[in-house]
């Protein structure tokens, strides 16, 4: 064969092998073609429904809006606590909402709306925020290549890293206008997203307008009505009442567990102390609630109220809020009057409750603080049962109980006091009465003159020993126990079971087993302290003839309604007893009879004040009290000494419709009459209030009368 005709024949091999590759190469994509158009009309037929439902995706969020708390009056329908209404302007956040959208209408804002001082302050940290969020190129730079590159920081680490390294000279960019912009800005994004933000929570009407006017080019903005509480009688039983958590403040730390094991929400205004936290589930009401509907990527798609909110229930109190008013005063004139005399005497306190229901009446506390050089008297009601003092022999009525109960004494018992130092015991141990003029006395006699010889030969012979010069004393743990758990029958060292948070049961002295004197002074209440309405408790079942009863605050509580005097009563409190005593009624008359003598007999202890004829006619009982105490004085080593003076007692006696205690600390005489001259002329006030609502001439109707005078004469 020729060379020509071996080219030849090559050149036709390859030109095959061409054809035969260029074949297989159209085949495979023909293949690759045809599986694409199956997958295709699979993908489309089979799962397509499933992927349009994928992005036609949508979520739903409850969102709740505040409605008005439950109002708050006195026994006689007068307002104690009620609602405002204020023009508010809010932002709600959407998780599409970018910074810088947010900024844009920040800025829009601060041209309509003036922040008030509270609102305008920007801290630290939200300056940065509005850095980060002005100044993106300056905020990536912070960021260094090889973090951006490592996977295991996430977004928020990054953001982090550029919070902690802007400088203060970075802040300094931002300028006074800005300032204001970064307010807003602040308050628009504080909370959750898709819960309105109050931006401004009293706006004035000028600005509501303007807002009103512009909300199609401000964005996610809206106008709206915030409520915030009022106190028409600001001061008066204000500690009492508590305080409700600010807009922007959101579920206390400390009761987070409480609020959220609840349903609530973290941004949720509530109730924090006092009343307003003990009937939080009442007063908050039903929010509204609102369903928005989003897309996958957060933008709102439509809204849907779900419940319109109903504003929450009524509390009607016991409180006599003309009563509570006059013994306020009362409180405050005698406090400035013993200050004057008595440097360390910077609190009173008096609680008036009806014996028989245990309602309370009134409850003052008023406690003198130093500001700005000068005293300062502020509300503290609520010290009546977060406070405890020693409270010397107005609890004497106890001891005989305990003594009567035990069987140490009977109700014919005679026991001569010989006054001053009169009991000598080992160890050169001095125990005697406040005056040599006592002499053999019973149980009324004992009250009557406040011998301290009768309780303490009364607590020796529950120790199984009648008293004898020199002689030892061998305490029993069990005897001190009894004896204690008698004054818990009365109400005395225990909680009173009032509806408040926080009170305190008083404190039970330690170490009588060590110095068993103390269970003589323990007697004379002179070692266990008290608080004034465990005081007021226990002569209430004194005088109601042996029934403690649980003090309420609260007598009713209404369903709200839009008229103010027809609302349906939702649930009533009934008098609640909390234990009977253990002692006879022979008893409690004895100790009855004894309380009746000091008040109403020459000699009695309280006699000099309720003896006078503006207050004889009133047929009180009751025992009056001097316990030693100590005023820590700053910069002194050595406390000052300082007496606790108190009174207890109900009237009438022979059939009590109101019972009370006062007690004042720290005072310098023990001979201060301030304690009796308050407890008689809050009685005063009560029986004159009686006397005038009998008649048709109450404070509340001539106040009434003046307003619709006043709106007649307009």
């Amino acid at each position: 064969m020729t060379e020509q005709g071996a080219s030849t024949s090559e050149q036709r091999k390859l030109k095959k092998a061409r054809h035969l590759r260029i074949n297989v190469f159209f085949f495979i994509v023909f293949v690759f073609f045809v599986a694409l158009v199956l997958r295709l009309g699979v993908v489309q037929i089979v799962y397509g429904q499933d992927y349009k439902r994928e992005v036609e995706k949508t979520e739903d969020v409850i969102v709740s809006t505040p409605v008005p708390r439950g109002k708050i009056y006195d026994r006689n329908g007068q307002v104690i606590v009620d609602n405002v209404a204020m023009n508010a302007i809010t932002y709600t956040r959407f998780q599409k909402t970018s910074p810088k959208e947010m900024i844009a209408t920040a800025k829009q804002l601060s041209t309509m709306i003036e922040l008030d001082e509270e609102e305008a302050e920007v801290k630290d940290r939200d300056l940065k925020d509005y850095w980060i969020a002005t100044r993106t190129e300056k905020a990536a730079k912070k960021i260094k290549e090889e973090e951006l590159a490592d996977k295991k920081l996430e977004d928020k680490d990054r953001y982090k890293l550029q919070i902690d390294r802007i400088t203060e000279k970075d802040l300094k960019e931002i300028t006074d206008e800005e300032m204001k912009v970064a307010a807003i800005f602040r308050n628009m994004n504080s909370g959750y997203a898709l819960t309105p933000q109050i931006i401004k929570k009293n706006a004035t009407q000028d600005e509501y307008s303007m807002v009103s006017e512009h909300l199609a080019v401000l964005p996610n903005v809206d106008i709206t009505t915030e409520w915030d509480r009022a106190y028409p009688h600001e001061g008066i039983f204000r500690s009492v009442l508590g305080n409700v958590t600010k807009s922007d403040e959101g579920l206390p730390h400390e009761n987070l567990d409480h609020f959220l094991s609840r349903g609530y929400k973290r941004n949720d205004r509530v109730g924090k102390s006092q009343l307003e936290f003990y009937y939080e589930d009442v007063l908050h009401g039903q929010k509204a609630k609102i369903k928005n509907k989003t897309d996958k990527g957060g933008a709102l798609l439509s809204t849907e109220v779900i419940s319109e909110g109903e504003r929450g229930k009524d509390l009607v109190l016991s409180i006599d809020l003309d009563l509570q008013t006059q013994v306020e005063k009362i409180v405050e004139e005698e406090l400035r009057a013993e200050k004057r005399k008595s440097p360390y005497a910077d609190r009173a306190f008096i609680v008036m409750m009806e014996p028989n229901t245990g309602e309370v009446l009134a409850m003052v506390g008023k406690q003198l603080v130093r500001e700005d050089g000068k005293y300062v008297m502020k509300d503290f009601a609520f010290g009546n049962v977060s406070t405890q003092y020693v409270m010397g022999s107005s609890v004497k009525g106890a001891t005989i109980l305990a003594g009567l109960k035990a069987d140490a004494i009977s109700t014919g018992t005679v026991i001569h006091d010989g006054g001053i130092k009169s009991l000598r015991f080992g160890g050169n141990i001095k125990k005697g009465s406040y005056s040599n003029n006592i002499g053999s006395v019973g149980i009324a006699g004992a009250l009557k003159k406040s011998s301290n010889v009768y309780m303490f030969r009364t607590a020796l012979r529950m120790l199984g020993k009648d008293y004898y010069p020199g002689m030892s004393i061998a305490i029993k743990p069990e005897v001190v126990r009894d004896f204690r758990n008698s004054f818990n029958e009365l109400g005395l060292g225990v909680k009173t079971g009032i509806d408040l948070p926080n009170e305190t049961r008083g404190q039970e002295g330690a170490g009588i087993n060590k110095e068993p004197g103390l269970f003589l002074d323990l007697s004379i209440g002179q070692y266990d302290s008290y608080t004034p309405l465990q005081l007021a408790q226990y002569v209430s079942t004194i005088a109601n003839g042996g029934y403690r009863m649980k003090p309420q605050l609260v007598r009713e509580i209404y369903e709200p309604s839009q008229d103010e005097d027809s609302g349906t009563v939702f649930k009533p409190f009934k008098p609640e007893v909390l234990n009977k005593v253990s002692m006879t009624k022979e008893d409690i008359k004895a100790v009855q009879e004894g309380f009746r003598q000091v008040y109403q007999t020459s000699g009695g202890t309280a006699y000099s004040v309720f003896g006078r004829s503006e207050y004889r006619g009133f047929q009180a009982a009751g025992k009056t009290g001097t316990a030693q105490s100590y005023f820590k004085v700053e910069g002194r080593k050595k406390p000052a000494y300082t007496n606790n003076v108190t009174l207890v007692g109900y009237a009438p006696y022979d059939n009590p419709e109101v019972a009370f205690s006062v007690v004042i600390p720290h005072v310098s005489s023990s001979g201060t009459t301030s304690n009796k001259i308050i407890g008689a002329k809050a009685l005063k006030a009560y029986y004159d209030l009686k006397k005038q609502r009998e008649s048709g001439q109450t404070d509340s109707n001539d106040k009434e009368e003046k307003e619709q005078t006043e709106e007649t004469a307009e």
